[in-house]
């Protein structure tokens, strides 16, 4: 069975994740506006409050598929 590809704004929403997780500053989103945008900076959030409470390395793989 084929896979569905994933919607850009859930690519987003990973890519925003990811550098959330990381530490990265959310001024590094690389989209300008619209949806894409707002999916980043919310993965990002997310990214950014899973780094503090410590879901950091393996702990945090299974959390960014929202």
């Amino acid at each position: 069975m084929r896979r569905q590809k994933r919607t850009r704004s859930n690519r987003a929403f990973t890519r925003g994740y990811q550098a959330g997780i990381h530490g990265k500053s959310k001024s590094l989103c690389p989209f300008q506006n619209g949806e894409a945008r707002q999916s980043w900076l919310s993965g990002w959030r997310v990214g950014r409050e899973d780094n503090w409470d410590g879901f950091v390395g393996t702990a945090g793989v299974c959390r960014e598929a929202h």
